[in-house]
């Protein structure tokens, strides 16, 4: 569980910047380009994006209200429910493109005010200690305000090949050191050399510095970059707590990580060492740390069984999973995919998802349950002409005004109540009532109460694919053209 402690008092703007971006391949079939790893409930029955923003909302009340998020426009919904479960407050700014973490940072520092103290930080790693890691910050704050650019590294365990290394130099005042050198993801033997060494740290990614600080910096080593960031940002367009980047001008900087970009030419960097427990959660293998394990290093996670097996992991949330006699594997079960996978090949998961993405697979790309910002749907069964749906709602919501070309739809409600407009006509179902929407009829379903609404939907016609829809009006500001996960 998270540590739990008072909020702690910061004294200039903290103004927190998370960044959302990436698809997560490395940790497939659980997590999917359409519901990246930073998404999912692992830990505690929360996303790794809500315990950042937990994190980040425990620097104190500027801090939680004032939130930065950086993701793509198909992800805004699933930030703003993280944003409401951890209760932060701020803004998400939608990257037009994917562009790496140098643009994505130019683009938050554009935003901000020029005084605003930037925390800048992954949106997919685990810090249970939240108290130490706001203690760190804290101690960090008079080295940002004199004008340096603050990282913070892990204190090794073992030698990693998938991180990054941090020198440290000259011990400074208020604990940070100098940072002597950025040091790329090593070889094993190198690695090596670097934990005996005694002066490196692991690269956690985080950077803390005010935003005038980040932007000199970006004026300096990358002047494209901030140039191509400056345009997208003057001619963005904001609509609540979005903003949009020009998206002409945006896709016109190049795709550059921060670490290459800045971070390895910057002069004026201050490392602080950070002693507790850190991860990126960015392998199944990391993953499967955030599960106890048993006497024999058997980690299991929902249904599964470990008999006579060593050192095997099981996510297995859906159904009863079994290894029998198994040692050093990851076992990962989701309902449309499984991954069996030697605990020594794991990194190799993302090349399968190239393979699979190649072969045109949509499970490469989406799950069958599919989130939206009215709730959800899941693809239970499909067939020659036809395909059934499990469709939640959340309470006062309301999916789009729409219309199919080539199928019909039976809707039955199996809880809540239904407000179903068809056509000219609008009226309630209850549950165990049904309805039928024919081919080509307007139509549109609500959820007036104030529990879920859940009903079964069966698609029947020639083509169901989920780019056969036509939007006349939608709450949620989505065009007539859907992403590939439809309606």
């Amino acid at each position: 569980m998270p540590a739990t402690s008072p909020a702690v008092t910061t004294s200039p703007a903290i103004r927190p910047v998370v960044l959302c971006g990436g698809s997560g391949t490395r940790l497939w079939p659980l997590s999917r380009k359409s519901y990246p790893k930073q998404f999912i409930p692992l830990v505690d029955g929360k996303s790794l994006l809500q315990l950042t923003l937990e994190r980040m909302a425990a620097l104190g009340h500027h801090a939680a209200a004032n939130m930065l998020v950086v993701c793509g426009e198909d992800h805004r919904f699933l930030v703003t429910e993280a944003l409401d479960a951890a209760r932060g407050q701020g803004q998400a700014i939608l990257e037009p493109a994917p562009r790496n973490t140098a643009p994505a940072i130019a683009v938050a520092a554009l935003v901000a005010n020029p005084a605003d103290l930037l925390l800048i930080c992954p949106s997919d790693h685990h810090i249970p200690d939240t108290a130490a890691f706001a203690q760190l910050v804290e101690n960090a704050i008079p080295a940002v305000e004199a004008g340096a650019i603050v990282t913070f590294g892990v204190t090794p365990s073992f030698p990693s090949t998938a991180y990054g290394y941090i020198e440290q130099g000259e011990a400074l005042a208020g604990g940070g050191r100098q940072v002597v050198q950025f040091i790329e993801k090593p070889a094993a033997a190198v690695a090596e050399q670097l934990l005996l060494a005694g002066n490196n740290l692991w690269n956690a990614g985080i950077f803390f510095c005010r935003a005038d600080a980040m932007l000199d910096a970006l004026l300096v080593h990358c002047p494209d970059i901030l140039g191509a960031c400056e345009a997208a940002v003057a001619s963005a367009a904001r609509d609540g707590l979005f903003i949009r980047p020009d998206a002409g001008k945006f896709a016109a900087s190049r795709s550059e990580s921060i670490d290459y970009a800045v971070m390895q030419k910057q002069r004026n960097m201050v490392v602080f060492p950070f002693n507790g427990a850190w991860s990126d959660v960015g392998s199944w293998n990391a993953a499967a740390e955030l599960t106890p394990a048993d006497a024999d290093g058997n980690r299991v996670f929902g249904s599964g069984m470990a008999v006579r097996a060593k050192n095997t992991f099981i996510h297995a949330p859906h159904r009863p999973v079994v290894a029998l006699g198994t040692e050093d594997l990851i076992i990962v079960d989701t309902p449309d995919a499984l991954l069996v996978a030697a605990k020594s090949a794991v990194e190799d998961v993302r090349h399968v998802v190239s393979q699979l993405e190649a072969g045109h697979s949509s499970e490469a790309v989406i799950h069958r349950k599919v989130f939206r910002p009215w709730g959800w749907f899941d693809s239970i069964d499909n067939g020659d002409r036809f395909k059934v749906k499990r469709i939640f709602v959340k309470p006062g919501a309301s999916l789009s005004l729409q219309m199919h070309h080539h199928r019909a739809e039976h809707w039955i409600v199996v809880r809540g109540t239904a407000e179903v407009t068809r056509g000219s006509e609008t009226f309630t179902l209850a549950e165990n009532q049904s309805t039928y929407i024919p081919l080509g009829e307007t139509h549109r379903l609500t959820n007036p109460g104030r529990i879920g609404l859940e009903l079964i939907e069966v698609q029947s016609g020639s083509y169901l694919g989920e780019d056969d829809i036509v939007r006349y009006e939608d709450t949620y500001g989505r065009s007539d053209t859907p992403a590939v996960d439809g309606i």
